[in-house]
């Protein structure tokens, strides 16, 4: 049996936290100001806190200090119905457990008490100087989800792979890992890939001595050693040459550099945070990347969420940006109308985070005495304009390679390799199926039309592979 001590000055979810701890066997002391938690605690030590940050006088962030203090290292699980990265930061640097936004899952709080309450005779968390940082904007639990790992990973020097559409925000995020790092103070060298020239892309990272090539009249400090005691950003890191991974992976190894036309290699130390909207794994299966370089870059990965994903972050983003642009001849701030922000929570944004800033400036331009109408915004861009439905087809082209792999795997097998077309079709058809019928609800019929089957074959396969249709 274990000692908890909630504190909240909501009395239902003190009571909530209470029940579900008393369930499991534990004793729970409860309180509902700071204050009154600290005098608890010293006089019978908690093993574990659950404690939210908005408090009646000392917050529960700063409460985290005292309890250190007074009774030494404890698991402290924050809650909070303010989720933002700066909270989420403060309170893992704080030497936090875990951080659990409101309104949360009692499911979700109950496997955290558990894990919290294994570890609390082990767990030592060193509290944290908290930091400043604006760029990063969400309330879904998509983005808090994103706050919660940049906060775990970012006082590590871990490698961290960030995923994601382009536009998603993963330079921001990068910026974040760093500036919330114990790099912070040195440099965030970012570089982007794909705007390198094969043939200059070598000496871009790694540098170059004078005549190392024709035109090298000096020498030149690659992105690898300016990065020398911060952080090195990999901007669409799919695109590095396979030529220069293998160099790459020994830099990284052995933290060195060896410049173009040098026989003389140079310390480095710095931390490698890389992001790529592209499948690597598929590219690793194609022989275009190398696995052992996947491995030493992607130690953390983190996805960043798409826009479409998180709509309920669109205005606030919105705002956001808003905030930022005054105009320069009135020094007018703007506003958003109940229409505009219907229009802005309606669009696809295939252009992600990035589409809606322009278009947000845009409106801003337009618009007339501070007011955005929904006829301000710029027209929608199309999937086409991006070159979504050539990324499309790439996708196709990839499946397609997998597929062909599968079956040359199958094949090599006399006994796999009979029924191979059943067997194929057992693989891919229940997927299908399944997302058409959720695609409709769980309608048979329409669920038939989109997949170009009659209702009763429809029915019978569903049979076939025990689908459930609700």
């Amino acid at each position: 049996m274990s000692k908890l001590l909630i504190v909240d000055d909501e009395e239902s979810i003190c009571w909530g936290l209470s029940q579900l701890g008393e369930s499991h066997g534990h004793e729970v002391m409860m309180a509902s100001t700071a204050e009154q938690a600290l005098s608890l605690a010293e006089k019978d030590r908690p093993d574990v806190v659950v404690m939210d940050v908005r408090l009646p006088g000392m917050d529960g962030l700063t409460a985290m200090q005292g309890l250190y203090e007074r009774i030494g290292p404890v698991p402290v699980i924050v809650i909070t119905a303010y989720g933002d990265l700066q909270t989420a930061v403060e309170a893992v640097r704080n030497g936090a457990f875990d951080y659990i936004v409101k309104p949360f899952d009692l499911a979700q709080m109950e496997q955290v008490l558990e894990k919290a309450v294994k570890e609390a005779g082990r767990e030592e968390l060193q509290p944290g100087e908290p930091r400043q940082l604006e760029g990063l904007v969400g309330s879904t639990p998509e983005m808090q989800q994103v706050f919660k790992s940049i906060a775990l990973v970012a006082a590590s020097d871990a490698s961290v792979m960030l995923t994601g559409e382009s536009g998603t925000g993963k330079e921001v995020a990068a910026q974040a890992i760093h500036r919330f790092s114990d790099r912070a103070s040195g440099p965030f060298v970012a570089v982007n890939i794909a705007s390198l020239s094969e043939s200059l892309a070598e000496s871009e990272l790694f540098g170059h001595v004078p005549g190392a090539f024709t035109g090298a009249e000096s020498g030149r400090m690659g992105f690898l050693e300016q990065a020398n005691g911060g952080t090195l950003f990999l901007d669409e890191v799919a695109d590095i040459p396979l030529s220069i991974q293998i160099k790459l992976l020994r830099a990284l190894e052995e933290g060195e550099v060896l410049p173009v036309g040098s026989t003389q290699r140079v310390k480095t130390n710095f931390r490698v945070i890389t992001a790529s909207h592209r499948n690597l794994e598929s590219l690793i299966k194609r022989g275009k990347f190398r696995h052992d370089l996947y491995f030493r870059l992607c130690t953390f990965e983190i996805d960043i969420p798409p826009l479409r994903k998180r709509v309920g972050d669109i205005r606030l983003l919105a705002e956001f940006f808003l905030e930022r642009f005054v105009d320069r001849q009135t020094g007018m701030q703007h506003r958003l109308t109940a229409e505009a922000i219907t229009e802005l929570e309606r669009r696809p944004w295939y252009g992600n985070v990035r589409e809606l800033r322009n278009a947000i400036e845009h409106a801003a331009l337009r618009a007339r005495g501070g007011t955005i109408l929904s006829e301000d915004l710029p027209a929608p861009v199309s999937q086409s304009f991006l070159g979504l439905e050539e990324s499309q087809a790439g996708s196709d082209a990839e499946i397609n390679e997998l597929l062909k792999q599968w079956a040359e795997q199958q094949l090599r097998d006399p006994k796999s390799a009979a029924g191979i077309y059943e067997k194929l079709l057992t693989l891919v058809e229940p997927p299908v199926m399944e997302v058409a019928l959720e695609k409709f609800h769980g309608q048979c019929a329409p669920a038939a039309r989109c997949l170009g089957l009659h209702r009763t074959t429809l029915s019978k396969k569903l049979k076939q592979y025990d689908i459930e249709n609700s």
